[in-house]
């Protein structure tokens, strides 16, 4: 499913507009990457729970010529599914 495709389908199942089905999906997305940005979660209850996680710096390999290479530490997006999403999933 796209990006299209999920504002189509809340559009239809929510009786709106494609206009303010496609506003409302962005305004979500931006909330849930602001909130990330400031090192909160965001919990969906059911759905799951969008977090940050920090990795520390590691040493790795090029694939191509095997040379170490340093990774810096980072910050990475991390999702952790609910309950009720991987039962419906099974």
């Amino acid at each position: 499913m796209t990006k299209a495709d999920l504002i189509e389908r809340i559009a239809k199942d929510v009786s709106l507009s494609k206009t303010d089905a496609g506003r409302a999906l962005e305004a979500t997305i931006e909330a849930i990457v602001k909130t990330l940005k400031k090192g909160d979660k965001v919990s969906l209850v059911g759905f799951g729970t969008f977090s940050v996680s920090k990795r520390k710096a590691r040493t790795g390999r090029n694939p191509r010529t095997g040379q170490a290479i340093k990774i810096p530490a980072h910050k990475a997006p991390k999702f952790s599914a609910g309950k009720t999403l991987k039962d419906s999933v099974k």
